[in-house]
This record gives C-alpha cells, structure tokens and sequence, in this order.
C-alpha cells in the first residue's frame, strides 16, 4: 500500500484527459509525409498524448463550468472502465497497425519495409514525453497558484488570478524564450560556424584563374566557407560536360562569396559582381542567381541539371548569409536572408539592365527551400517592371512563400493544390517527379517561373491551419508519394506534419524535400527552352547519370 502521506502528494491524472490523450497518442500512429523511425514516432506520441490530455482536462473543466449533468456512483465508473478499456485496444491495435502504415509510405518512396516499429520502444518515449510536459504543467500551474496567494493579500480575488496567470506566462515565456530557445540557437549557431570553417581536403585552393578562390580571384578562398569550397570545386567541368551531352562545352562559371568574405550583405553583394565581372559572367548565354539555402549549400542536383543542359555556357553566382539550417535560419534571422537576397539582385539587376539587351546573358533566379523563399522576396515587380528578368526556377518552395502561397490560392478549381495550375499557364507553371511544365493552354510568355515541388514536401505542403482545418492537399487526388492512409485529424496533424517539417530531407532522393537530377532536368528544359536538346536526348542524359549514380553506390 502507498502511504497515505505520500498519495495525498501524487499527482491525480483526469480521467478524460487520458481517454483523449490515448486516442490522439493512437492517432499519431497513423502515416504523415515523412516515414518514421521509432523514437521520433515515440516523441510524436508523446506530444500527441499531452496535446490530447489537455484538451480532454479543458473541456473536462468547461462541462463542469456549464454545470451540465454528469453520470454518478456506479454508472460513472463502468463509464470510465469501459471507455479506458476501449482506447486501450485502440491503442494497442494502432501499434500494432503502425508497421504497416510505415511500409506503406516507404513503398512509395521505393524503401525497403521495416521490420518492427518497435512498439516498446515508441510507448516508452511517449509516457517519457507526456510525464515531462505533464511535470512542466503541474509546475506551471503551481507557479500561478502560489503568485495568486500572495497577490490576492493587496488586490480582489479576480483581479488577483488575473494578474497571477499573465506573469506567470510572462515567467515562464521568458525562461523558455530566453534561457532554453536561445541558448540552443546559440549552440546550433556555434556547431554550423565551427562546421562551416573546416577545410576539406578533398577541396583544395584552386589554381585556375577563372575560379573563385583562384590567385587570381577578388575573394579568398577560406573565406569561402565549407559550403562555398565545395560549390566552386563540385564537378562538372567543360570535359566531363562534353563527355555526358555528346558535344563542344564551356567551363561553367561559378561565383560564391561566404559569409566571412566581407563585413556586410552590401559589401558582400558588391564583391560577387566584382568577381562576376572579373571572370566574364557576363559574356555568357545564361547568368543564375542561386540563393543557397541557411547552411549556404547550393543543390548540387540542380546546378549538374543547369550547367550540363547549358553545355557549361553558365554562370552561377551565390552568395552565404547563414551557417544554420534553414528552418532555423527561418525561426532566427529571417531578415539577414532576405537582405542579402536583396542586395545581390540589386546589383547584378543594376548592372545587367545597362548592358545591351541584344548581347547579354538571359537572367535567371534559382532557389531551393529558404534559398527560393528568399530569392521570390529579393525584388519587388516595381523593381523590374520595365525590364523584367527572363525568370525562375524555385524548388521546396516553403509554405509561406509571397508568390507561391498567393498563386496556389488562386490556383484553377479543379487543379490540386499540390499541383496546381495558375490561369493560362503563361508565366507559372508547377511540377514535381512528373513533367507537368508542358500542360499549359498557352505558350510561355517572356517571363517565366517553374515551381518544382513533392507532394512529400513538408516544408512547402505544413500548414498552422492543420491544427483545426484539413490541408487542401488532401482534398481530392492524392500525390504520387503521400500514403492513402494519411487522414487529417485536428490537432494531431499539427504535429504530425511539424516533426516532418524538421526530418523532410530523410527521405531519398525525388521525395520530401531532396530534389532529384531529372525533374531539376525536366524544370531546367523546359524553362529555358535550351535549343539542341529533344525528349530523347534528355531522358538518354538522365539515364547516363542515373547510371553513374548506380554504379557510384
């Protein structure tokens, strides 16, 4: 027996918040976007169950407040037994189930089936996460208890409490704000830049003129970071470009300026036209400005896709303005992206609209994830109205992209929103593992911008309205990857859909967010309308890489 001192100390657990919690913990079970593995299902649990918990505690306490009439003595009791016992099977069952909905999801994403979910392994972690958030509420609510005591001694009752919960929020915000969230920001920030700085052997200093980073270049090349080495280094060059497209080839240009290469985006911006100048960017038939993502990595899928669809006659230029992942970048310095963002446009823009339109390159943007988020925000239509840019290409665009969020609103009716279509099809046009780029009623206008994006893709496809609404994207026709077993449940979905935010680029490649040469191939072809090349001639090329990467694993 547990002394009676001790029980009086234990926490009592509200009977219909465990019944929802457990339902919404057997919820979290079901597929989302993103397969997952044990722990992280054992973690979403856990939030479920919690999330759940409270719910059933508030309404709990709203049905007391309305004084509505609750079943007593023996009836409540068998009530009780009986629903606990039910969400129990169902729980148990959804466990059971859970392998299944996994192997299901990996399927289409061509991943080989679990074995075991580990079932143990998620209940253990969920209890583990529910009791922490359960001891972190008990200590929230005592903390406001003991507020309204002392207050209640000067001031009304009401007034009191009142006072007593918004210091405690104010307490408690500004230890997880302050304490918690910064210092974790502060480590991940450390971690990245510590990272960003190592030298990789396999990427030494250049010797050719013509690269950044060279003798002769305006920009150092330890400046660079690990991300802008490795972008300058990454293959392919004029040979290697001839031997995959059958024909003559240029070397392609490649400009990257890291975020220690000068004191500020402006300066920063000034040295990668310096250097674009230096090297001739401007004499070639196509100019990209690629906007990395938060780390500074630039998709090497789709620049191979660029640079080999162009016979290297390219020039790319990127420039860093973070070490961290970009859906912390997003969360912490969303300014510095899109300052950035904007002082590069700026002064390529400037200086390619004084150039003669007859002879100069055609300008593209280029953007992956935070890089497209940013690369739509680096000019306003003002701005370029009277000489637009030929266009972009934006892949993983995230959901609260300006242009992209307001054209899949607008989208045609009976068009998906995880493939929409946008009026005639002249100057938008969306795509994903299939080329849709050719299903428009009209022909490309002058300008043009292709969006590339999975159905898988939770950072484009999350939504804060799931808390209380269905996603569009799971009306009608579902995506290629997304398992028919996905079913929106309020709340649930929420958090389903955040944890695969933070775990989108595990899947392979062609689904969530890892973008696959052939559709960057696809998006690139039919964008520029690159001449030399037919259907048979692209898909011969995608079948040669496809080749080398098989032989490469």
């Amino acid at each position: 027996m547990i002394p009676t001192a001790l029980a009086r100390h234990m926490p009592t657990f509200s009977a219909t918040g465990l019944i929802l919690g457990t339902l919404f913990f057997a919820a979290a079970l079901t597929p989302s976007l993103v397969p997952r593995a044990g722990t992280l299902q054992g973690l979403l649990g856990g939030l479920s169950l919690a999330a759940g918990y409270g719910l059933g505690v508030l309404l709990r306490s709203g049905w007391q407040a309305l004084q509505l009439p609750e079943p007593r003595g023996r009836l409540r009791w068998r009530l009780r037994t009986g629903l606990a016992a039910l969400c129990a099977v169902i729980a148990a069952l959804a466990l059971w189930r859970a392998a299944h909905w996994q192997d299901g999801l990996r399927a289409l994403m061509g991943l080989p089936p679990v074995e075991t979910v580990h079932p143990f392994t998620i209940a253990g972690v969920a209890i583990a996460v529910f009791l922490l958030l359960y001891l972190l509420a008990l200590l929230i609510r005592a903390t406001g208890r003991v507020l309204a005591r002392r207050l209640a001694r000067h001031l009304p009752t009401p007034q009191a409490v009142l006072l007593a919960v918004v210091l405690t929020a104010l307490i408690f915000w500004s230890i997880g704000n302050g304490l918690v969230v910064r210092s974790a920001l502060a480590t991940f920030d450390a971690s990245y830049a510590r990272l960003d700085a190592l030298m990789d052997p396999e990427s030494p200093r250049p010797e050719d003129p013509l690269k950044t980073g060279s003798p002769d270049s305006l920009i150092d090349w330890a400046g660079l970071g690990r991300q802008g080495r490795a972008f300058i280094a990454d293959p392919p060059d004029a040979a290697r470009i001839a031997e995959l497209t059958g024909g003559d080839a240029l070397e392609p240009l490649r400009v990257y300026v890291g975020l220690n290469s000068a004191a500020d985006e402006e300066a920063r911006a000034a040295l990668a036209l310096a250097e674009l100048i230096r090297i001739g960017a401007f004499e070639r038939s196509h100019l990209v400005i690629a906007t990395p993502t938060g780390t500074g990595w630039v998709d090497p899928e789709g620049q191979q896709a660029l640079e080999l669809l162009m016979r290297g006659d390219v020039a790319t230029v990127a420039v860093q303005y973070s070490y961290v992942a970009s859906w912390i970048a997003l969360l912490t310095e969303p300014r510095m992206g899109i300052e950035t963002a904007r002082a590069v446009f700026a002064a390529v823009y400037d200086y390619w609209r004084e150039l003669d339109p007859e002879t100069r390159p055609r300008l593209w943007l280029n953007g992956l994830s935070l890089g497209a988020f940013n690369s739509d925000l680096s000019h306003d239509q003002f701005q370029v109205i009277a000489d637009p840019y030929d266009g972009a290409l934006w892949a993983g665009p995230p959901f609260p992209s300006r242009t992209w969020s307001a054209v899949t609103r607008q989208r045609n009716p009976d068009t998906p929103a995880w493939l929409p279509r946008w009026r005639d099809g002249s100057v938008i046009r969306f795509t994903s593992q299939e080329d849709h780029l050719d299903a428009a009623e009209a022909p490309w206008g002058p300008f043009r911008i292709a969006y590339l994006q999975y159905a898988s893709d939770a950072i484009v496809f999350f939504e804060p309205e799931a808390l209380w609404r269905r996603p569009e994207w799971l009306v009608g026709p579902r995506g290629p990857d997304v398992s028919p077993d996905l079913r929106w449940i309020p709340v649930v979905t929420f958090l389903q859909l955040g944890i695969d935010v933070m775990t989108a680029v595990a899947p392979p490649l062609g689904h969530g967010h890892t973008y696959a040469f052939p559709h960057y191939l696809d998006a690139w072809a039919a964008l520029t309308e690159e001449p030399g090349w037919s259907a048979e001639d692209l898909e011969a090329l995608k079948a040669r890489m496809a080749a080398e990467a098989g032989a490469g694993d």
